[in-house]
């Protein structure tokens, strides 16, 4: 059966059901409900028709098995800074945020661990790491929450060194959409005890539970941080400079690519200066020595590329200068055309194949007439391309959807994937059955079914199921 809208009798019984038990954390104002719909691209808002803020997992156990009874949806939701509208409520239903769900449980130094509620963020994480001599190292670049970027499989900046947010989880705590509280494993670092259900909720974008706590990996903070910025004659020279780092063994743990339109964006909205051709933000981490001798290897590797590396930095106040135009990257982006919204996409492809497909993807985009700045996290050849439309004008639309459906097909014609980092949620959807076969993509559903069946948790994201009735 298709699948409707929840209706007015279900809700009314959940919500007076749930009411006495959060009192004034049952919240219903409109305001409060646009905010947990989709606010950050160009996937309209569909706000949820309320929102929970839970203080525990018993607490998320409790709303889920209340709507399970009565059928209503349920949106885990962070900090509501995903782009593919994984947070809208396309059927209606309840928003669970876990924002006030923000407890470092336990910090163990020697063994390089943590574990934390969902709703504390990265920063906070590491602020209270702060002393210890450790750092949790994935680094979105926005202020999302823990559960929100397992969700989500995220990764950032840092990946190309310490991998995404699957090699971070060691285990997890999730309500099923029965209500059900399962833990997925334990503090080990490697285990061959059943199913990988850990690597199973990664990234599941909130369709198979909602994640209440995260066992995390640490990293030790390294003796010495070097920074760089390097500047090319072209993306193409830039990006055949990030290759030849990677396959040599280089160990960068960030490298960063701007191309010239975004660096003019990020000298207008951050007030800087850098020459505006395409640039590489690198970063080396270890020893003083060693940090020294890496960068002097990438600075050979860039001016053989046509490069010239412009600044470097160790002290950390001059660090963050030079990232300054990277982490501010998405706004200035959006400032380039005021009015007009950002279509975010974030294709990865091969690292033996991200100079061809960067270089196709910005002569498409300069053909198409579109502005359309590219920065990425190339070492693991994840890059953005982000068009800026005019949602009045119907051409542009059209034109700037055919340029992201021709991105999507050329990454995957490359052997790559449709989406690095951000997930599929709602605006991806179409592509999954671009990149996997039909068997592979009905496992995904039977996995669902096993799992969520009667297709409470996020439904409408990743494929359409309809549950039975």
């Amino acid at each position: 059966m298709r699948r409707e809208r929840v209706s007015t009798a279900a809700l009314t019984q959940v919500l007076g059901r749930l009411r006495p038990r959060f009192g004034e954390r049952l919240v219903e104002n409109s305001d409060i409900r646009v905010q947990h719909g989709n606010t950050l691209s160009e996937v309209p808002n569909q706000p949820p028709d309320a929102v929970i803020f839970p203080l525990s997992t018993d607490e998320v156990s409790i709303a889920i098995r209340a709507c399970a009874e009565e059928r209503v949806p349920v949106i885990p939701f962070g900090a509501g800074t995903s782009f593919e509208g994984h947070v809208n409520a396309p059927f209606g239903g309840i928003s669970i945020d876990t924002s006030r769900m923000t407890r470092i449980v336990s910090i163990s130094a020697d063994d390089m661990d943590c574990r934390v509620e969902a709703g504390a963020t990265r920063e906070a994480l590491n602020h209270e790491l702060r002393t210890s001599g450790l750092f949790f190292p994935v680094d979105p670049a926005s202020h999302a929450t823990i559960g929100g970027m397992v969700a989500t499989r995220a990764s950032g900046t840092n990946a190309v060194r310490y991998g995404t947010m699957k090699d971070a989880v060691l285990s997890l705590t999730a309500v099923l959409g029965t209500g059900e509280i399962v833990v997925t494993g334990t503090r080990a670092r490697k285990s061959s005890a059943g199913y990988d259900l850990t690597r199973l909720l990664v990234g599941s974008e909130g369709t198979l539970g909602a994640i209440t706590e995260v066992g995390l990996r640490l990293a030790g903070i390294p003796e010495s941080t070097l920074d760089a910025v390097a500047a090319f004659p072209s993306v193409e020279a830039a990006c055949r400079t990030v290759i030849q780092t990677i396959q040599i063994g280089v160990p960068v743990a960030r490298i960063e690519l701007l191309d010239e339109l975004q660096v003019k964006a990020c000298n207008a909205y951050s007030k800087l200066s850098l020459p505006e051709t395409p640039l590489l933000f690198v970063e080396f981490q270890g020893t003083s020595r060693g940090v020294t001798e890496e960068a002097e290897l990438f600075g050979e590797l860039a001016r053989g590329n046509g490069g010239d590396i412009l600044n470097s930095a160790v002290d950390a106040d001059a660090r963050d200068v030079l990232w300054t135009a990277r982490k501010n990257a998405y706004w200035a982006a959006r400032a380039l055309r005021p009015g007009a919204k950002g279509i975010s996409t974030d294709v990865c492809v091969p690292i033996s194949a991200l100079a061809d497909c960067v270089e196709a993807t910005k002569a498409d985009a300069i053909e198409s007439g579109l502005v359309a700045p590219i920065v990425g996290h190339v070492g693991d050849g994840n890059f953005h391309v982000m068009p800026l439309i005019d949602y009045t004008d119907p051409r542009e639309v059209a034109a700037g959807q055919a340029f992201v459906d021709r991105l999507v097909r050329r990454a995957l014609a490359f052997g790559g994937t449709t989406t690095g980092e951000h997930g599929i949620g709602q605006s991806n959807k179409k592509y999954l059955a671009l990149e996997f076969d039909a068997p592979t993509i009905g496992m995904m559903r039977s996995i669902k079914m096993a799992l969520d069946p009667h297709d409470i948790m996020n439904p409408g994201k990743l494929f359409d199921w309809e549950a039975p009735s």
